[in-house]
């Protein structure tokens, strides 16, 4: 292979990376429920769909297997708090006034997990399902 070959795929390499790059959405959000106003995020009737968990195409929710069990509903939320107790994928934050149980599983499959350990301060996004949280990203 000759050197302007080289150059050549380098370029072509490095143009595909860079679209990637662009296509991802970003990890961190100032404002954790900015997908509320995100027309790609509201579906048919208004419903809701987290961009991190799917897309809407055609008016039908396509999960894209980040989020197992995610059902179109929930809202976009975060919690914040220090990490207390880990046990496998559950994980106890403590908050001002209370504590929470929050099921960080999609995140660790997700690798957006960070290390998760004892006396971290987490802010965690992710969705409210029957009373549970399911984290899907941590910082």
């Amino acid at each position: 292979m000759n050197a302007r070959m080289k150059r050549e795929i380098t370029a072509i390499m490095l143009t595909a990376a860079l679209g990637v790059a662009l296509s991802l959405p970003a990890l961190s959000q100032t404002d954790p429920n900015a997908d509320l106003n995100d027309t790609a995020a509201m579906g048919p009737g208004n419903q809701y769909g987290d961009p991190i968990c799917g897309e809407w195409d055609n008016g039908v929710w396509q999960p894209n297997g980040h989020c197992p069990g995610y059902v179109v509903g929930p809202h976009r939320a975060r919690v914040a708090g220090t990490i207390t107790i880990v046990r496998g994928h559950l994980v106890t934050i403590q908050q001002a006034d209370k504590t929470i149980v929050i099921n960080d599983q999609p995140a660790l499959n997700r690798q957006m997990s960070g290390r998760v350990a004892v006396g971290r301060q987490i802010v965690a996004y992710g969705y409210w399902r029957d009373g549970n949280f399911y984290a899907t990203a941590m910082e």
